[in-house]
């Protein structure tokens, strides 16, 4: 079956920085792109990044342009997310998603096929 597993997230303090990894398997993704959401406790789960497999169409949130990057590795069939400077509002578990890249709504939640059980990024000032 297709999985999508994180990892990396911890507990940093504030202007810390982080790399979340998301490996997936189970087919392939050639034509899929990779999201990263994050849901803090109470709040609707919200996109983050995304990137396609082939490392085109990134696209970064409001909230984290000019302090993250999205990258892929295709051949090691994984995506990343390094977060810069980070703040405690960043605290949340964050998720990797896969949808068919062709899919409009790069941001929708409800466009994603695939979802990785997540990672917990705490960040205490």
């Amino acid at each position: 079956q297709v999985q999508l597993v994180e990892s990396g997230g911890g507990l940093v303090q504030a202007g810390d920085s982080l790399t979340l990894s998301c490996t997936a398997s189970g087919r392939s993704f050639n034509n899929y792109a990779i999201g990263w959401f994050r849901q803090a406790p109470g709040k609707e789960r919200e996109f983050v990044a995304a990137i396609n497999w082939s490392g085109g169409g990134i696209f970064y949130q409001k909230f984290v342009k000019g302090r993250s990057t999205i990258s892929v590795d295709n051949a090691k069939n994984t995506v990343w997310l390094q977060m810069n400077s980070l703040k405690p509002e960043d605290t949340a578990v964050y998720y990797c998603a896969a949808k068919p890249e062709r899919r409009i709504g790069v941001t929708s939640r409800g466009q994603y096929d695939y979802w990785g059980q997540g990672t917990q990024v705490t960040v205490s000032s």
